[in-house]
């Protein structure tokens, strides 16, 4: 039986998350915390978080494709080699210690946290065109393979990550990255819930109330940015920076 405080502490977080996530990515570093702090288990708190985030993101990546803000072949081609990194990544766990890679992010999120406020016009404006699409398509596929096998090897601020190579290396506006990201998202989150929904993992009491308002959070960030575009996302985007920075330095102080 879940209890009424547990619902009071989870789903307005997830609504946030939802909204930070639709806006900038990052959202599992507000929804997942509170699942936690709810007393969820572990596999509980994987399972139901990626049950929420999963009906907000493909409500999220829908707004945007009817916008007509997704490069939609682009963010295929990134999908795919995404999801074969994450495999990858995910087998590579179980072989050696991800604990080096935090080291490694401790020195290089400040380094894009400065680099994005420093450079004011990074995101403001779509030159996309000025790269050709077979250069677009092999980028897209190695960085995406690389950014997907980070996201199975370790996992937080995959989002964040997809952005800054779509804004530097493709060229593209805020608002483009962010919804290309997004179909990246869709699918490894999709992959993700249909395992843990096949091995009971999804408290559907609390599961479908959160995923409601993750979609409800989505909806609304999705609408924010489509009205506001770059200049909102920038903001937020640094936001979720530094939460993934946060993050990283208590899983260090804490041992985790």
């Amino acid at each position: 039986m879940i209890s009424w405080h547990t619902y009071l502490m989870v789903l307005p977080l997830v609504f946030f998350a939802g909204l930070v996530d639709s806006i900038a990515g990052g959202g599992g570093l507000i929804s997942l915390p509170a699942y936690l702090a709810a007393g969820l288990p572990p596999h509980f708190v994987l399972g139901n978080n990626k049950f929420s985030s999963s009906f907000g993101t493909l409500v999220a990546t829908l707004r945007y494709y009817h916008g007509g803000l997704i490069d939609l072949k682009v963010a295929l081609v990134s999908a795919c080699f995404a999801l074969a990194g994450s495999f990858l990544g995910t087998r590579a766990v179980l072989l050696m210690d991800p604990g080096f890679l935090r080291y490694v992010l401790l020195m290089l999120v400040p380094v894009v946290t400065i680099f994005t406020l420093l450079n004011k016009n990074l995101g403001a404006h779509n030159y996309s065109h000025q790269t050709g699409v077979k250069t677009k398509f092999i980028l897209a596929a190695i960085a995406s393979g690389v950014i997907g096998f980070y996201d199975g090897f370790f996992g937080p601020g995959t989002g964040a990550f997809l952005i800054i190579f779509y804004t530097l290396m493709l060229k593209y506006d805020f608002v483009t990255a962010n919804a290309n990201t997004k179909v990246v998202n869709l699918a490894s989150n999709v992959a993700a819930v249909i395992t843990f929904m096949a091995h009971g993992k999804v408290l559907y009491a609390l599961g479908i109330p959160a995923a409601a308002c993750g979609i409800a959070g989505n909806l609304l960030g999705a609408k924010i940015v489509m009205s506001k575009g770059a200049k909102v996302i920038r903001p937020i985007f640094i936001f979720v920076l530094l939460l993934l920075l946060a993050k990283i330095g208590y899983d260090m102080v804490t041992g985790r």
